[in-house]
């Protein structure tokens, strides 16, 4: 019985636990950061607490296909009631932590959740004025102690109390569940219109977990720092396939911590948007010109080195030596800044700019381009680890199981175990997204290389015409001009124009070291985008980066503004994509002096 336990083929994510018993007795299955200290949960902590809470809501009356939302930072406790929640056909509906009041209202009526667990104080404390507006929300509880609000572990507590009750009725229902039943409902991050609920099946992330562990390959005495919000389906997925491979998962503390938690966790890999790995790639460079003398020369020869890395069978003798050398004397340094053990990274959500995929890889750190949507559970294509599957700049090839095309106009379609059952309570919006044939339309611009390699080019809608007739994509454009340092973000705008402008959010930290260099007087910082020598200095960078994109798509004319966008601002969904409406609303009078 055992024998087959451990070789047991993983059909639902419940199956997970029966894997994790059997295979990967642990001391720390996960580990997370309370009051500075480190807290972890064993394997058998992992699996009683997630039984436990399937006998307390069956207690409560809780059926086959309710629905219960969370709000939740990344913890331990996620997992937990993931888990007993699938194991008895409840639908998990995770939010992001981001969104604001009515958008929390309208999702949570929407989904018809009957229950909605909140993770902490703060966010408690920000939803409580809209309680009295979710009808359907039969009990609200928390995972911290908070006065006046119920604890999950009352739940749990049900459970003990009454688990001769129900134990034979979990695995009655366990054994009712197929792959194909849906097991959460994720809504997407809506950058361009009210967010849809993905209904995603248990055969839908499972085929992509395990085609993801088969990539990364991670070991059971392994540490993996989950970065990714678990309500989104790549951090899901992260989440999933490190605990299929038995690796010990700590949760970062917030964005601002990434740094300091890899230092003391020491993570053999970790999950990553873009942004992230550009702000570790701006921290480094900013660290770098600190420097002085030879060490300073050192640190730039090896970066313009790592720019110009190209995979092992694509290097030549000389370009190997010296990487060597550049690896001993700088980029061992960059990893142990990073806990020094880490040599894969998963990314996907936004494209990824050339300059980072390469410094990371000669730097000794894989990063393993992805791409794929909510709507696929998330992995379409993937870069592997080696050749013949891999190739640099472009978002890998398809993994097993799942099937691509192009379509007549650039679209990529896809097809196979990964796509969603359709849109909840809209069957209209979820035809509308497959071919007559029954290929799921993704929305984005891409082509082959090679025949295999996936190249994404931009979102089908954001695409835009400039009045002379010749397309932008702007996504592409953007990217390059993010290669500037002083730029954090920016938006391209000129559908219908004659040229392409931009709304450019700078890169503050690197603009007020450049003006202190320069000593350049500065009365407050709140006035620092409306220096002239500040205004020169883009006006520089953007005639620079011009050089690199065609004559239609470069930047004509700009506006600085002096805002840092962010998910809490409005101006990134949560995983740091670019929201054009809410940035175009917002900066409507500064977009009109562009063109004006």
């Amino acid at each position: 019985m055992i024998y087959y336990i451990c070789c047991m083929e993983i059909l639902r994510t419940f199956d997970l636990l029966d894997r994790y018993k059997a295979n990967f007795q642990k001391v720390d299955a996960f580990g997370v950061k309370e009051n500075k200290k480190w807290i972890t949960y064993s394997t058998n902590d992992y699996i009683d607490y997630a039984y436990n809470f399937a006998y307390g809501l069956l207690e409560l009356g809780f059926q086959k296909g309710d629905k219960i939302a969370t709000i939740s930072h990344n913890r331990p406790e996620w997992n937990f009631i993931d888990m007993g929640m699938s194991m008895i056909g409840i639908v998990h509906v995770p939010l992001y932590t981001s969104l604001n009041l009515q958008e929390y209202t309208e999702v949570l009526n929407h989904c018809d959740a009957r229950m909605l667990i909140i993770s902490d104080r703060i966010l408690y404390k920000k939803l409580e004025s809209i309680f009295q507006h979710l009808p359907q929300i039969e009990k609200v509880l928390t995972f911290d102690e908070i006065p006046g609000a119920t604890q999950w572990k009352m739940i749990v507590q049900l459970g003990i109390d009454h688990k001769s009750k129900w134990i034979e009725k979990v695995n009655e229902i366990k054994n009712t569940i197929t792959p194909k039943d849906c097991v959460s409902l994720i809504y997407t991050s809506g950058t361009t219109g009210t967010p849809k609920g993905v209904m995603l099946s248990h055969e839908n992330l499972v085929q992509n977990f395990l085609a993801a562990a088969k990539v990364f390959q991670l070991t059971s005495n392994q540490r993996y720092l989950s970065i990714l919000p678990l309500c989104h389906v790549g951090g899901r997925l992260g989440n999933y396939q490190t605990q299929y491979s038995g690796t010990s998962i700590y949760y970062a503390e917030n964005m601002g911590t990434i740094a300091a938690d890899m230092k003391e966790i020491k993570p053999h890999g970790f999950d990553a948007v873009p942004r992230i790995l550009e702000k570790i790639y701006d921290t480094i460079i900013s660290n770098g010109k600190k420097l002085t003398g030879i060490k300073k020369k050192l640190f730039f020869w090896a970066v313009d080195l790592g720019l110009q890395y190209k995979i092992e069978t694509e290097s030549s003798w000389w370009y190997k030596q010296k990487l060597k050398l550049a690896d001993k004397l700088i980029f061992s340094k960059w990893r142990a800044a990073i806990g020094g053990l880490a040599d894969s990274v998963g990314c996907g959500g936004a494209s990824l700019p050339a300059h980072i995929e390469r410094i990371f890889w000669a730097a000794g750190i894989k990063i393993l381009n992805m791409y794929g949507l909510t709507e696929t559970s998330p992995i379409i294509t993937i870069n592997r680890r080696t050749t013949p599957d891999l190739k640099l700049g472009s978002v890998g090839c398809v993994i097993d199981g799942v099937e691509l095309r192009i379509a007549e106009d650039g679209e990529i379609l896809c097809k196979g175990h990964n796509v969603m059952m359709g849109y909840y309570k809209n069957e209209e919006l979820a035809k509308q997204v497959f071919t007559d044939d029954g290929w799921f339309k993704t929305g984005d611009i891409g082509h082959l290389v090679d025949g295999k390699f996936l190249m994404v080019t931009d979102r089908k809608k954001e695409i835009f015409k400039l009045s002379n007739g010749k397309y932008v994509a702007p996504q592409a454009v953007e990217i390059k001009y993010k290669n500037s340092i002083f730029i954090e973000n920016l938006m391209v705008v000129g559908e219908h124009k004659k040229y392409a402008g931009a709304v450019i959010s700078p890169n503050f930290s690197n603009l007020m070291d450049w003006i202190k260099n320069n000593n350049i007087p500065l009365e407050s910082e709140a006035n620092v985008i409306k220096l002239k020598e500040v205004n020169d200095l883009f006006r520089t960078e953007i005639q620079r980066l011009n050089k690199t994109v065609s004559e239609f798509e470069k930047i004509i004319k700009f506006k600085l503004v002096a805002d840092q966008w962010s998910p809490n601002t409005g101006e990134l969904s949560a995983t740091l994509k670019l929201k054009r409406n809410f940035i175009s609303t917002k900066y409507q009078s500064e977009i009109d002096e562009i063109f004006r």
